[in-house]
């Protein structure tokens, strides 16, 4: 039986493993991409690792995520986060080095084909992925296809401005999504949301923290905590009303560690999406926690990008 190859490329590691195609986990391994001056050099790297183990020649494909990854040029394109600038054709140098046919895509589409193959959009056609990490990103299915747009560029919800004139972003521009729904938002709203509840926090006597922290002390029962979680679900769940009347999904697909929460926030999200949803609409959009989010989801998500392919010529 054939296996794929997901590569996950981050700014700090990178990630790879082969997995088969209902979805076990058979090898998986990370390298560091900062110690790799050029891409060329990982991707051997990769390869050599692959091949110490005899895995090579079982391999069918290789399903690639990335930031700023463009599916139809295979190229990662002036991705802030990486020390390669500029364009680096990252599809053709693995087709180089494997032989193998390879797809790339950005993370948070790698992520919505992941649910489809593996997850919980296995019943769904039409849905979305938000992904809440360090940023927020998005990945439309329709039609039980992904949404790439004419650049392959689509799907950048965390860049719609829903606060005028609000917080600064990495983009260069001001209130975007992921500057409120995201882990970086979420601590964001410490020092810029401002209520009675405040003063008395024990999120402000923190030399470092962590949205991880917040949903903690939330749970402890910290007001300023719980006001944070509930201020960041109505600006997402407001969002989401919003992006509905676009596609009309059957559900949006949470994933990332601030959906891993607690059911809490999914529901609060729920809450405040269906408060200002169109009443065509209301009732009718779920709102899922993702069922990929242990340490392989990255791998599972750019490796079911290989068998969502096959599947369309089979």
């Amino acid at each position: 039986m054939g296996i794929a190859l997901g590569v996950d490329i981050g700014g700090t590691n990178t990630v790879f493993g082969l997995c088969d195609e209902t979805g076990n986990i058979l090898y998986e391994s990370s390298l560091s991409t900062k110690k790799f001056k050029k891409p060329e050099e990982l991707v051997k790297a990769i390869y050599s690792d692959l091949n110490e183990r005899g895995s090579i020649h079982s391999i069918l494909g290789i399903g690639i995520g990335a930031p700023n990854a463009n599916y139809y040029s295979g190229n990662i394109e002036q991705a802030p986060n990486l020390s390669w600038k500029g364009t680096t054709p990252i599809a053709q140098m693995f087709e180089q080095v494997f032989d193998l046919p390879t797809l790339l895509t950005n993370d948070a589409n790698a992520a919505a084909i992941g649910e489809m193959v593996y997850g919980n959009a296995r019943d769904l056609t039409h849905f979305v992925t938000i992904t809440l990490g360090t940023g927020l990103g998005s990945g439309i299915i329709i039609d039980g296809n992904l949404v790439y747009g004419h650049d392959g560029f689509a799907g950048e919800y965390g860049h719609i401005q829903v606060v005028p004139g609000g917080r600064s972003c990495g983009c260069g521009r001001n209130g975007c999504l992921e500057t409120y729904a995201s882990a970086t938002g979420v601590v964001r709203s410490i020092s810029e949301l401002d209520t009675p509840n405040k003063s008395n926090s024990k999120l402000i006597n923190l030399t470092s923290v962590t949205a991880r922290d917040v949903f903690k002390y939330a749970d402890e029962g910290d007001l300023f905590a719980q006001e944070i979680i509930d201020y960041t679900a109505k600006v997402l769940g407001k969002a989401l009303a919003n992006f509905t009347c676009f596609s009309s999904p059957q559900a949006y697909i949470l994933f990332g560690g601030i959906a891993q929460s607690g059911e809490k926030f999914s529901t609060a999200v729920k809450n405040h999406m269906e408060d200002h949803m169109l009443n065509i609409y209301q009732n009718k959009v779920e709102v899922r926690v993702s069922s990929l989010h242990d340490l392989n989801a990255a791998v599972l998500g750019a490796a079911s990008l290989v068998w969502n392919e096959r599947k369309k010529f089979a």
